[in-house]
């Protein structure tokens, strides 16, 4: 693995069934980036978090996806994972009768070679400073995967898989929804002790607020399947401010619809 991870996504188009979401989305993101995607409902930022990961929902009909140079869409959901490519998704399953530390340390040895596996002693060290972090409760250890979680607890709980895992590009989709002032600070703090030059942030969001304890490196507003417009974290300030009209005037999309001279 590259100790600069460098994702390229390349004109990519992807449907569902026979309906095109993403319409030819361009994105690079580099290590040691937060990337931040905004946008209205239902302009494909979720899509594009669930295509990137291989969510067999999703048809690719054109473009690419590389990381450091490998093809993403040549390889299977685990072998994704085992690349480096980590989502925390808005919705996290439960899974009963897997605890999460079980389930950690099983995703920890599944990207590394047979016999460095990490040792239980240095494992449960790190799963409890981490927990320590995120103000999590040492139970959550040995509780079932997410099971009985609330909606915080769950959010709190893929920052906590993020942290032990240490993968090299994190998707970050709607971390921040049903979360309250507290739960967000905590859920920042998780993702800032994580930023580093080996590790790269998309992160997909409606709001500025979390964006007021995650500071950007890019903005990008995407609407219609694309990405329309990028900035810094000036641009989610006035997306905060004053919606998206003005840059549907500005682009001019007219129903929904990006004009092809835009």
């Amino acid at each position: 693995m590259s100790a600069i991870p460098h994702l390229q996504i390349k004109n990519l188009r992807a449907r569902i069934e026979e309906k095109e979401i993403i319409k030819g989305l361009n994105l690079e993101i580099k290590g040691g980036e937060v990337h931040a995607i905004m946008g209205p409902n239902g302009t494909g930022k979720s899509t594009l978090a669930s295509t990137l990961m291989g969510h067999p929902k999703y048809e690719v009909t054109e473009g690419s996806v590389t990381l450091n140079g490998e093809d993403v869409l040549e390889m299977a959901v685990d072998e994704r994972a085992r690349a480096g490519l980590f989502l925390a998704m808005q919705y996290p399953s439960e899974i009963s009768g897997v605890t999460n530390s079980d389930f950690l340390r099983s995703a920890i040895n599944a990207r590394r070679e047979e016999g460095n596996e990490i040792s239980l002693m240095k494992f449960i060290r790190e799963m409890d400073k981490k927990m320590s972090t995120l103000e999590m409760d040492e139970s959550f250890a040995h509780r079932y995967l997410n099971e009985g979680f609330s909606g915080g607890e769950k959010k709190r709980n893929e920052i906590l898989q993020m942290m032990m895992i240490e993968p090299s590009i994190c998707i970050l989709d709607e971390i921040d929804s049903g979360l309250d002032i507290d739960a967000l600070k905590v859920v920042a703090k998780g993702v800032n002790e994580m930023r580093a030059a080996e590790r790269g942030f998309l992160i997909i969001t409606h709001y500025q607020r979390l964006l007021n304890y995650i500071t950007p490196d890019f903005v990008h507003v995407m609407m219609q399947g694309r990405i329309v417009k990028s900035g810094g974290p000036e641009l989610a300030a006035r997306l905060e401010a004053e919606g998206y009209d003005w840059i549907k005037e500005e682009l001019g999309i007219v129903d929904e619809t990006v004009n092809a001279n835009a």
